[in-house]
């Protein structure tokens, strides 16, 4: 298992989290995604190598940007 964060930017409420929760959980082989509000972090946690291409992907159709963070390796 391997787990990727990235910083989320637009977000400004609960809705948007869910948003950014419900797409980001469709990319095939992630297994959790937590969102924090407050300072835009999101990690995947993902069954194999995280596809970072897809994470950001789903977060433009929630309609927000990602960039990529730090890569931590579990």
């Amino acid at each position: 298992m391997s787990t990727a964060t990235f910083t989320v930017t637009g977000m400004t409420c609960g809705h948007c989290v869910s948003s950014v929760k419900e797409e980001v959980s469709e990319v095939p082989g992630v297994l959790d995604v937590q969102v924090e509000l407050a300072g835009g972090l999101l990690t995947v946690s993902s069954d194999g190598e995280v596809d970072r291409a897809a994470v950001r992907a789903a977060v433009a159709e929630a309609g927000y940007s990602a960039e990529d963070g730090a890569k931590v390796t579990q």
